[in-house]
């Protein structure tokens, strides 16, 4: 073999390792071997040059990924991250919604995308706490409901124990949910506690938790938790690693891939 072949093969395996590390805590150096198909001194050697390079955290017997924690952006910011992504990740979730569905707004970028399309279905009822999504949706003949709570100014949402008066007595068909993270470990979660207050409630209100959001919330945990990752009944996201999608259909979660 060449070294420009040795090199890409390599490369091939470094991505592997980082797939099948996505949402999970670790896996042992006789784990990566035999997924991958390849000795435990090739494994070990791969892993001290990736955590070398930042690309993971390696410790006796095995590794995980280095994972980030994600802070949170001014919602003007988020809307144009992404942006044709989060259109596919709507125009996929819109096909989830029928005519006179009860269905709930979470707030989010990826979210307000799909209330742009609702105009294309017929008679729903909608609940939010995104302010954003409101404003586009009282005019557009559906019935609107928004709950009360405490203005949020960085997600412009309506969040915290406030809500609950109103989101105890309601039930929904669909909860169309946003993140700023999402793991195996440590399922959905977001920066504040208020807000991930609110959002563990919708969830336990709804028939369906249907997840939106693109590849980079994937692996990121934020500050507290909103929900276990067997809460999700359906992700929909832009991309997604094989190992990812594996251990979350066995958890009994659909996966769609916009």
């Amino acid at each position: 073999m060449n070294p420009r072949s040795r090199s890409a093969s390599t490369t091939e395996r470094e991505q592997q390792i980082l797939d099948l590390l996505a949402g999970v805590e670790s896996l042992s150096v006789g784990e990566l071997s035999r997924k991958l198909g390849v000795s435990e001194a090739t494994v070990r050697r791969d892993l001290s040059s990736m955590a070398g390079r930042g690309l993971l955290h390696r410790y006796h017997g095995g590794a995980s990924l280095a994972s980030p924690t994600a802070s949170e952006q001014l919602f003007s910011d988020k809307e144009n991250l992404l942006s044709e992504e989060k259109r596919r990740i709507a125009q996929a979730a819109l096909a989830l919604i029928e005519d006179n569905d009860r269905i709930y707004l979470d707030g989010g970028s990826t979210t307000l995308y799909l209330a742009r399309l609702l105009e294309r279905r017929h008679g729903l009822t909608v609940v939010t706490n995104s302010l954003m999504a409101a404003s586009l949706l009282m005019e557009s003949g559906h019935h609107l409901v928004l709950v009360g709570g405490e203005f949020r100014a960085l997600s412009r949402t309506l969040v915290g124990p406030l809500t609950a008066p109103i989101l105890k007595n309601l039930s929904f068909d669909k909860a169309f949910m946003g993140t700023l993270g999402f793991t195996l470990a440590r399922g959905l979660s977001t920066s504040d506690p208020a807000e991930a207050f609110t959002k563990r409630l919708v969830m336990r209100r709804a028939g369906q938790v249907i997840l939106l959001l693109d590849h980079s919330k994937l692996g990121v945990n934020s500050f507290i938790s909103t929900g276990d990752a067997q809460d999700v009944d359906t992700l929909v996201t832009d991309a997604i690693s094989d190992t990812f999608r594996t251990q979350l259909e066995e958890f009994g979660t659909k996966v769609i891939i916009a």
